[in-house]
């Protein structure tokens, strides 16, 4: 079967934004997501281990931290929401069908992220700061519960956004999972795709260097109350992390770059101009190294972690604009997705800018009461 016969090429409904205004919207929202995004797939694995086997002030973060996924989940969901609109607006013919083969396992996302989402509230409600104890044995198991159900919502999707640019999988999928030429949603991207896993993998070591980044960003603003020992546990900690999670990261691209790359991507991005995007993708990861290297030797200042914190952002986002433009050369081939015709509505266009900006005063507004709080005490 040729894939391009799975594509559908009879509809002609125009974008209403710009092409440019869909992808700049739709890099944004994802590194906003990637942020918060990592803090519960890798950072909360980060905190119970340190609860379970680290010392005072390793349990003095996983306290900290547990109480804070609650508002952090609640930011990387929605989010979230900002790119999956317009992956579903620009992208719907290829990202229905992925959906559509691997169904059941794209409707457990929800069903997975409920439970997920209570656990760390159940946690977070069994912590006191006067209790060397910690929580009981049931909420601690419910902690580890929904660290790991968060690393299996991170392997879903990336099941689910591979396979929507991985065209030429489709017809294995459909033919292993079919009844009567109709799919049983049963198939799943990783027995199909090479790419998943090292592009899972990957992700979570990039997760381990946000989490740092969170560390030293928490002690410097939100960690008023605690000492400054404590302070200085946290720079050395988020050192060590950032080079474990740099070290995961470029082990895992590699994997990802030379061994799941197609020909015609790979001469791509090795070509002049991309190889520029391609190359600061790749080296990027180690700039919050050496600004911890230099935080944990200097001393801990709040402007120190604030750039600590902002250059890990600036991370995400190239990683961001990189996949984004590795997943329009792999779909191009099918479909001129920069040739889409737009037909402008600018009332939802308008309203969709007005609500983004209020929304992120609301936030900034949260963060300095937060911060504010922090002084108070």
């Amino acid at each position: 079967m040729n894939p391009q016969m799975l594509v559908d090429s009879a509809s002609t409904v125009p974008l209403p934004a710009p092409w440019w205004f869909v992808e700049f919207f739709k890099v944004l929202g994802f590194t906003l997501h990637l942020a918060p995004m990592h803090l519960w797939f890798a950072g909360l694995l980060v905190a119970m281990m340190l609860r379970a086997g680290g010392g005072l002030h390793a349990r003095t973060f996983s306290r900290r931290f547990a109480k804070q996924m609650p508002v952090l989940v609640a930011f990387g969901v929605n989010f979230g929401i900002v790119p999956l609109l317009f992956l579903q607006l620009a992208y719907y013919q290829f990202f229905y069908p992925a959906t559509i083969l691997m169904a059941w396992f794209w409707i457990a996302i929800v069903a997975i992220l409920i439970p997920a989402y209570y656990g760390v509230y159940l946690y977070a409600f069994g912590l006191r700061d006067d209790d060397p104890a910690g929580p009981s044995a049931f909420r601690r198991w419910i902690g580890w519960g929904s660290a790991v159900m968060f690393i299996v919502i991170g392997f879903l999707f990336v099941n689910g956004l591979s396979l929507t640019s991985s065209v030429d999988a489709w017809p294995a999928v459909w033919k292993d999972h079919q009844v009567a030429g109709a799919a049983t949603g049963t198939g799943l991207a990783a027995f199909y795709v090479p790419m998943v896993w090292p592009r899972w993998l990957m992700m979570f070591g990039l997760a381990l260097e946000t989490t740092a980044a969170w560390i030293v960003l928490d002690a410097a603003w939100f960690a008023r109350r605690e000492t400054d020992d404590y302070r200085r546990w946290a720079g050395r900690f988020a050192f060590g992390l950032a080079v474990v999670g740099a070290a995961w990261f470029a082990a895992a691209g590699s994997w990802y770059v030379f061994g799941t790359w197609p020909g015609p991507v790979r001469e791509t991005m090795f070509a002049w101009p991309a190889m520029i995007l391609t190359a600061i993708t790749a080296l990027s990861p180690g700039l919050p190294v050496v600004l911890l290297a230099m935080l944990t030797q200097r001393g801990f200042s709040r402007t120190a972690a604030t750039i600590v914190a902002a250059t890990q952002f600036g991370v995400l986002a190239i990683n961001a604009v990189s996949r984004q433009v590795v997943q329009n050369l792999e779909i191009g081939k099918f479909t001129d997705l920069a040739g889409q015709t737009a037909d402008i509505q600018w009332s939802p266009l308008i309203l969709f800018l007005v609500i983004f900006a209020l929304g992120a005063v609301v936030i900034l507004w949260m963060v300095a009461q937060v911060v504010k709080a922090a002084r108070s005490t």
